[in-house]
């Protein structure tokens, strides 16, 4: 039942993410909830300085579609696609909460790249 809880929650957050709605999409963290930015080593303390962050970001985005969440206990994992001024930034969220709320979570943010020839044999595009 828990692990069915927190999904709710995340398909809740990223309902709100995409609809611009900071106070629901903010209502998934712990007051003292960390967020981290890995590649650009920043580092998020307390949900208020995260909506703050999040509010103040200069371009809305213009898309947002999830494309896969899975998790289990208290790890969970988001890939969606954010889509600002016509181009994608392919997104990974994982989430860890602690009693049904996120305690740490870790985005990566990746542009996409052209698809090298040589191993055109083995893939689809």
């Amino acid at each position: 039942m828990q692990a069915q809880k927190i999904r709710e929650a995340i398909d809740q957050h990223w309902t709100a993410s995409a609809a611009g709605d900071q106070e629901v999409e903010h209502d998934i963290y712990h007051d003292d909830a960390v967020c981290e930015y890995p590649q650009s080593g920043e580092i998020i303390r307390g949900r208020r300085n995260l909506q703050a962050l999040r509010s103040h970001h200069p371009g809305k985005p213009s898309g947002f579609a999830v494309r896969r969440i899975v998790g289990e206990g208290n790890l969970w994992v988001s890939e969606y696609v954010i889509t600002y001024e016509g181009k994608p930034t392919y997104t990974v969220s994982i989430m860890e909460f602690r009693d049904g709320k996120v305690s740490h979570e870790a985005q990566y943010f990746a542009d996409p790249f052209a698809a090298p020839g040589w191993r055109s044999q083995w893939v689809e595009t």
